[in-house]
């Protein structure tokens, strides 16, 4: 089952919600993270940090988990 992260604003970059979901452990380290690793949202790959994420959107990224974005 998908860990959850809420939403305390419309929506949150990529990088923001890898730093929420305790995938890193600085906003410094996205990048880096984003290169060495795949990242799919709802399903398609993407790798750019400022990439927008709102309610509803689902994140996976393979041995690390899945969440789903909520309000």
């Amino acid at each position: 089952m998908p860990e959850k992260v809420k939403l305390e604003a419309e929506f949150i970059t990529l990088g923001q919600f890898l730093q929420i979901a305790d995938v890193i452990s600085t906003g410094g380290m996205a990048k880096w993270f984003l290169s060495e690793h795949e990242v799919f949202i709802n399903g398609e790959q993407d790798q750019r940090r400022g990439r927008k994420l709102r309610a509803g959107d689902k994140v996976q990224i393979p041995g690390i988990g899945e969440f789903v974005i909520t309000e």
